[in-house]
């Protein structure tokens, strides 16, 4: 790392994958993308990347192509934030909720909605017997440190390390 440059990891939404395949619940990654926030809510995607299309890691295209809003979003609740699209069996709804909030209880939030059956989700539709789910990108801070000027080099899922080494932003 260069002098007068610090690290910074994220936690990326496939850690959720991982959890979820981990208690039996199959998860399709759809597209990555920039999702509107209104009023602190999920709105819509205005931007997507479908995972089978691209080498690269839509987050970083959004980052380095300067498209996102997330102070914006923070502060105010209205903005372009990444985000990023699953769907997951029907049959499957239940577990996923137990998993999603022992996921929080421990810290790890990062769902932002989940779908009814076969209904679309921010304009997305959904496969048949399927829900969508919407994750908070791992690479928001990032984005959110290109909006103030702070140059950035990314490296989406470039490292697995243990949850418990890593400290929270507002500890430092």
């Amino acid at each position: 790392m260069p002098d007068r440059s610090i690290g910074l990891a994220t936690v990326c939404s496939i850690a959720i994958n991982g959890v979820l395949l981990k208690a039996g619940v199959p998860m399709d990654s759809r597209f990555g993308g920039i999702l509107q926030m209104r009023n602190h809510n999920p709105f819509r995607f205005v931007e997507l990347i479908h995972y089978g299309g691209s080498s690269l890691d839509p987050s970083e295209v959004f980052i380095r192509a300067r498209m996102t809003s997330v102070k914006e979003a923070a502060k105010r609740g209205n903005g372009k934030i990444l985000a990023n699209f699953r769907e997951i069996p029907a049959l499957c709804r239940g577990i996923a909720e137990e998993v999603v909030a022992n996921l929080q209880e421990a810290g790890l939030g990062g769902l932002l909605v989940m779908g009814n059956t076969s209904e679309p989700v921010c304009e997305i539709p959904v496969e048949l017997n399927r829900i969508g789910m919407i994750l908070l990108g791992g690479l928001n801070p990032v984005a959110a440190a290109e909006e103030a000027g702070i140059e950035a080099e990314n490296h989406a899922m470039s490292t697995v390390m243990e949850y418990r080494d890593l400290i929270k932003f507002e500890e430092l």
